[in-house]
């Protein structure tokens, strides 16, 4: 019998991550497998767990619930400053991603609405409130 993938190994997988609408938003093919240790949280929970279990060669798609994803849209992420935040020369555009920092701690958020006086941003995660679905591959197990 094969070995299966469990916590603590080091294992490399091929993937395909999907929304509803079958809109591809990341996927591994040609490049390396996505390479990371189970169960240290290295990846979202629903990925360690879908990938838990599997044996090398193994294919199978998953769909991780929004909760165990990137979590709901949260509206206390939603966040409006004023047009003097921004450096001098920059026009802050409606889908455009900034990376800011509060605490040390960098995050990107995405330009949801201009005004004449204000910039209304969204620190939310992209994928924020998306159930995802993935094709997996177990490529290799270390140990």
């Amino acid at each position: 019998m094969a070995e299966q993938a469990k916590a603590g190994d080091t294992v490399r997988v091929h993937y395909k991550g999907t929304l509803a609408d079958g809109q591809v938003f990341d996927s591994s093919e040609g490049l390396e497998p996505l390479e990371f240790t189970l169960g240290t949280g290295q990846v979202i929970a629903g990925f360690d767990e879908a990938v838990t279990g599997m044996r090398i060669g193994e294919e199978k798609e998953v769909t991780i619930p929004s909760g165990e994803a990137y979590g709901d849209p949260r509206e206390e992420l939603i966040l409006r400053v004023g047009r003097d935040s921004f450096p001098e020369g920059v026009e802050p555009e409606v889908g455009q991603q900034f990376q800011v920092s509060q605490e040390g701690q960098p995050f990107v958020v995405t330009v949801i609405d201009v005004a004449d006086d204000a910039i209304t941003l969204d620190a939310n995660h992209p994928l924020a409130g998306e159930d995802l679905t993935f094709a997996l591959q177990l490529v290799e197990i270390r140990a």
